[in-house]
């Protein structure tokens, strides 16, 4: 299955202090702002968030080991120009940002956040501290569209488990191990249907989607905010994307190193393609699952999850089993941010924290407890 995935990393200083300078960044890159800038065997780009730089493979690409390279290849040459000045952190959410110190996007397509910000404010974490990794599925057709977004909707709780790794904000870490996904769910509150509890309900056709973006569309026309009709504005867990054909996931934080990233791949990625897989399907149970999993990760969820990575190795090609075994070490010891939360609680150290997975990033390492 052709994949294709966009990391989102923030831009530090010294003592990791994130800079709002991605547009210095993609001008010294690219010379300008606008557009994928090609940095080594990856591209950049800009995020919202003007301390966020997002990298992208070259082309998406049906072997994860290629998107790894291309990725991790920009990883490498953005340390190489930059070292120094800037060193790029993943997680969820940078650690010790604060509000104040954060700033939008202002090189054009303002329109865009004001739109966003007269609807939603967008002064708060759910919208300028959330660091993604964003998959892309491409479907052939609507029966694989339709079935790989309804399969999906229902891993959602367990790779939100698996995958959560944002369990600070301001230098705390004040519980929940997801906490991107608990400011997130509700940055757009005023207009529900668009991020709909992260998970969405189950479509039956192209048409159903599309009458849930009319849905969507109605509203922001009715406050007055056309300009935001497009696709992209739905915001659930999984959307469908029709100006590049593929199922787009959302909710899975950004991991410590583009290895990791890639283990998560794997994981959907078989699971999307076993038969008869025994999944909840009942919304409401779904978004219980998806709260506990936001607040506790794997906790609460091993035995499941153990279950699913076993058929998840059934299911996996040569080239997913190298990854697989990361997603099983993080059944069985807990998400990246249950790990680095115990850390801190044992430590107090967020400094060091974050020195290690600025390494990790610049190696290509998954983080492993000490």
């Amino acid at each position: 299955m052709k994949t294709g995935t966009e990391h989102e990393y923030s831009l530090n200083g010294p003592g990791f202090v994130p800079l709002p300078e991605s547009d210095l960044v993609l001008a010294e890159i690219g010379g300008g702002w606008d557009g994928e800038m090609p940095l080594g065997s990856a591209k950049a780009c800009k995020e919202l968030q003007k301390h966020v730089l997002e990298l992208i493979p070259l082309v998406p690409s049906e072997r994860l080991s290629d998107l790894e390279s291309s990725v991790q290849g920009g990883v490498r040459e953005f340390s190489r120009r930059f070292a120094g000045r800037y060193r790029l952190l993943g997680l969820g959410m940078h650690p010790t940002l604060s509000l104040d110190r954060a700033q939008v996007w202002d090189h054009g397509e303002g329109e865009y956040y004001t739109a966003y910000d007269r609807l939603f404010d967008i002064r708060q974490h759910g919208w300028l501290n959330i660091q993604a990794l964003q998959v892309n599925f491409e479907y052939a057709d609507e029966s694989r569209l339709v079935s790989l977004h309804n399969r999906i909707r229902c891993l959602l709780p367990f790779l939100i488990a698996v995958s959560a790794a944002s369990p600070f904000v301001e230098g705390k870490a004040p519980g929940p191990v997801d906490n991107r996904l608990l400011f997130y769910r509700e940055n757009q509150a005023r207009i529900p249907a668009i991020c709909n509890g992260i998970v969405p309900a189950p479509i039956t056709s192209i048409a159903d989607y599309r009458d849930r973006l009319s849905g969507m569309y109605a509203e922001l026309r009715a406050q007055g905010a056309g300009v935001l009709c497009e696709e992209w504005v739905a915001s659930s867990g999984v959307i469908v994307r029709f100006s590049r054909p593929c199922i787009e996931i959302k909710a899975i934080d950004e991991q410590e190193c583009v290895f990791s990233d890639m283990a998560l791949c794997a994981f959907v990625r078989a699971l999307s393609r076993a038969r008869d897989l025994p999944l909840e399907e009942d919304r409401d149970t779904l978004v219980a699952m998806t709260e506990r999993a936001i607040r506790a990760g794997t906790a609460g969820l091993e035995d499941e999850l153990a279950a699913l990575y076993r058929r998840a190795e059934k299911e996996a090609t040569v080239d997913e089993r190298r990854y697989l075994p990361l997603v099983r070490r993080r059944i069985e010891e807990g998400s990246l941010g249950q790990v680095l939360a115990e850390r801190f609680s044992d430590t107090g150290d967020l400094q060091g924290i974050m020195q290690d997975l600025a390494m990790c990033l610049e190696e290509n390492r998954p983080y492993v407890a000490l």
